[in-house]
Formats: C-alpha cells, sequence, structure tokens
C-alpha cells in the first residue's frame, strides 16, 4: 500500500511575526524552514553551520582621494571681490568652518565652483589685469578639476556613509514588513548632487542633503544586506544538501516561493543597485580598495560576490524542490 504524501507547508503569517522581534530574526525564519523541510522529508535537521563574515569596509585613508588644500594667497584676492568669493571664503575659514563636516565641505566647495565659473563666463575678466585675470582662471581650472574628488570625498569620508557597511550588524530582516524607501531615496538625492555638481540650475539643498545622510546613519543598511545573503546562501546550501540527500520522492512539497525571501532578495537587489549607481555616477577612478571591496561584496556580476553565490543556490534549491512531487489538495 503506498504511503500518503506528507506535505511541506510554510506558514508565512507565522515566519512574520518573527520579523523585527529581535536581532536573530532571520535565523529563526531560517530555523523554521529547514525544521518544516526535515518534517516533510522525514529525515533529520542538517548540520547548520555558520555563514560567513562580510568583508571590511576599507579605512578612512584607503578609501579617499588626496586632495590639496588650497593655497591661502590663491583665495584671499581681492580684485575678485567681484566674483563673490569673499564671504564664501571667509565663512570657511572661520572656526566653524574648518570643522565643518565633510558634507558641507562639499556644499561649500560646489558653491566656489558656481560662483568661479560664473564670474569667469562672465565681463568680469575683462576688468581685471592680466595677473588677476590669469590667477582667476587658475582658480577656476583648480576648483573645476578638484570638484569630482571632493564629491567623492565627502560622501566616504562621512560617518553616515561609512556606518552603512559597519561589521556590528545584523541579517536584514525577513518579510514585507522591512521598508527600506527612505534608505533608497537617500541614494537617489546623493546621485542626483554627483550628477548636477556642475550644474548652475540645480539648487543644492543643505537641509535636505544632512536629512537624507542621517537616514543612512540609523542603519547600516549595506551590511545587513549583504548579511541577509551571506545567510541565505548558507541556509540555502543546508537545505539543498536535505532535498539532495533524500530517497523518498513521495514527500509531497510545495513549489511556492516563499515570500519573505523574495522579498529579501528585492529589497538587496535594489539596495545594492542602487549602492552601485552612487558609486559609478562619479566621473573619477575610484581608490583600489574601494574598486575591490565593490567588485567582491557590491557587484551583481562578479559570480563570487554575494549577490551571485545567493542567486546561484537558490536557483539550485529551486530545481531540487521541482524535481519532488507537486501537492495537490485532498
Amino acid at each position: 500500500m503506498p504511503k500518503p504524501f506528507r506535505t511541506l507547508w510554510w506558514p508565512v503569517a507565522t515566519v512574520f511575526l518573527l520579523v523585527g522581534c529581535s536581532d536573530d530574526s532571520a535565523e529563526h525564519a531560517w530555523e523554521q524552514y529547514h525544521q518544516q523541510l526535515a518534517a516533510a522529508l522525514d529525515t533529520p535537521l542538517p548540520t547548520r553551520s555558520e555563514p560567513r563574515n562580510i568583508g571590511a569596509f576599507p579605512e578612512r585613508q584607503q578609501r579617499l582621494i588626496d586632495v590639496p588644500e588650497t593655497r591661502d594667497g590663491m583665495l584671499n584676492i581681492y580684485a575678485l571681490r567681484e566674483c563673490q568669493i569673499t564671504s564664501l571664503i571667509a565663512a570657511r575659514n572661520n572656526q566653524l568652518g574648518r570643522v565643518a563636516p565633510p558634507s558641507q565641505h562639499w556644499l561649500y566647495e560646489r558653491s566656489l565652483w558656481q560662483r568661479l565659473d560664473a564670474c569667469w563666463n562672465s565681463d568680469i575678466p575683462n576688468t581685471l589685469g592680466d595677473d588677476d585675470k590669469a590667477r582667476l582662471a587658475q582658480l577656476t581650472d583648480l576648483k573645476t578639476e578638484q570638484l569630482p574628488a571632493v564629491s567623492w570625498n565627502a560622501i566616504f569620508d562621512s560617518d553616515e556613509w561609512e556606518k552603512s557597511f559597519s561589521r556590528a550588524s545584523s541579517p536584514l530582516p525577513p518579510g514585507g514588513a522591512d521598508d527600506i524607501s527612505e534608505q533608497l531615496a537617500a541614494l537617489t538625492y546623493l546621485r542626483q548632487m554627483v550628477n548636477e555638481q556642475f550644474s548652475h540650475r540645480w539648487e543644492q539643498d543643505s537641509s535636505r542633503l544632512e536629512n537624507h545622510l542621517k537616514t543612512l546613519q540609523e542603519r547600516p543598511l549595506t551590511a545587513e544586506v549583504l548579511r541577509a545573503l551571506l545567510l541565505a546562501e548558507q541556509r540555502l546550501r543546508e537545505a539543498n544538501q536535505l532535498l539532495t540527500q533524500t530517497s523518498d520522492e513521495e514527500a509531497c512539497l510545495t513549489v511556492d516561493t516563499p515570500v519573505w525571501i523574495e522579498t529579501m532578495a528585492t529589497h538587496s537587489q535594489q539596495w545594492l543597485v542602487s549602492v552601485n549607481q552612487l558609486i559609478d555616477a562619479h566621473p573619477i577612478t575610484p581608490p583600489d580598495a574601494v574598486a575591490t571591496y565593490q567588485r567582491d561584496w557590491l557587484s551583481l556580476d562578479n559570480p563570487e560576490a554575494p549577490w551571485s553565490q545567493f542567486q546561484s543556490t537558490w536557483k539550485e534549491h529551486t530545481a531540487l524542490k521541482s524535481a519532488h512531487t507537486t501537492c495537490t489538495p485532498d
């Protein structure tokens, strides 16, 4: 007499109860999935191993681009007062300006470039002596050359950006309750600032910039995504071992994809795409340490990076599940 089919159910509502309850919510969801899979296959639970750790974000000196200080003598040019840069430079050189965060230094350098470029392309150079005109041209060229590096440093030297990659983090919580729309909006604004850094029409907004950076500082989202992908890869490999080792082909498995895994994958892909777009928006060659980190950890194309490793393991898992009998209603 044939054995009755055993059905593996994935109670999504039960999994969602785990979301956000603790830092172990992702691990609990995978543990429950393993238990259900083992019960359906009538086989012992797999031996669970710790996923590998995420890579360390490059140290500050490794991720910044050297931007030499502009000589005071070049900036303190009384003859350039018509370019409306004297008050801007004075604010930068006062005590508060010298201790301003990288984001405010970015705004200062962009404003300085805008005023210099507008001045150079006006009638003012025709009123200057040869020496002052040459200094204006030199200063405008210098600030035009430096601005992309300043923009890069403003992001990669910020505490908010560094925290996004912190190893002191947990995996992205499973389930649809985790909304990353505000963080994605923050990256979009930063990318817009980079893309529009040489625009005279686009107006920067200090308050909006700082609010977006504050949003990024609220959680180490890049690290959460990477940890979620590494955890998923490891737990799926263990689940695949169960499916490969079982000889009971009469075990009835549902073929529906668990919603919380799809949600995690969607959020991870959205975030990695946005992070890569921000890095690639800069019209400069990244420092070697950042380029290596991007290739090894953030890439969606590198087969050895977390995203591709997860995708490969998930594809294998889906194929192994499909080899089992599909459940039919009683």
